[in-house]
């Protein structure tokens, strides 16, 4: 199998764009101040935007799609024909088990980030003088999902190049056997010559 321009570019592009996503979710966070009830004596949380639960999950979608593409065109290493035994099998198989735990960590926290960050307080009653807190993501959960997204393409193209390099294509390596050589027979060598003198 020879490396595709086209599966390249679509697993850098959606991983780039999933990225960017992560980012700005990290940015948008949501927000969040106590508001006193104006009929009782209860407070509650009032929170700013939901944006970054949406750019979560689709960074979340985003880098499902690249992941399906990667194993997809190799076919996972179960489906495929077989592979030329050596260092680049190796590697492909030390990348393919990178791309997978580098994916598995952006996809829970970019799932885990926009399911806390989707989680809104409701009203609480402030008997005693015990403050209210509103439940908000912590910072750098979708920053840690970002970079994990980054690891991933690394994994994932460092796979599928590595993979394609120890592919046979469905073509088995033969040896030379013997030491024959792959020239014309001596004795057609000799009847050229004759040909050649006459």
């Amino acid at each position: 199998m020879a490396l595709s321009a086209i599966v390249l570019v679509t697993i850098t592009s959606l991983h780039l764009i999933a990225f960017v996503l992560a980012v700005g979710a990290e940015r948008r966070r949501s927000t969040a101040k106590v508001v006193p009830d104006e009929y009782d004596e209860y407070t509650y949380c009032v929170y700013g935007t939901d944006a970054s639960t949406v750019y979560g999950l689709s960074a979340f979608g985003l880098l499902l799609i690249s992941q399906a593409v990667v194993n997809g065109v190799t076919r996972c290493f179960c489906c495929g024909k077989g592979l030329i035994s050596g260092k680049a099998t190796t590697v492909a198989i030390f990348f393919f088990v990178f791309s997978w735990i580098s994916f598995v960590g952006a996809e829970i926290g970019l799932l885990a980030g926009s399911a806390r960050n989707a989680y809104h307080t409701k009203y609480r009653a402030a008997f005693g003088g015990e403050d209210l807190s509103c439940a908000t993501l912590r910072k750098g959960v979708f920053a840690g999902a970002g970079a994990m997204t980054v690891l991933s393409m690394v994994g994932s193209i460092s796979y599928y190049w590595a993979h394609s390099k120890a592919d046979t294509g469905g073509w088995q390596k033969q040896q030379n056997e013997g030491g024959v050589g792959l020239a014309a027979p001596a004795h057609d060598l000799k009847q050229n010559a004759q040909i050649d003198k006459a």
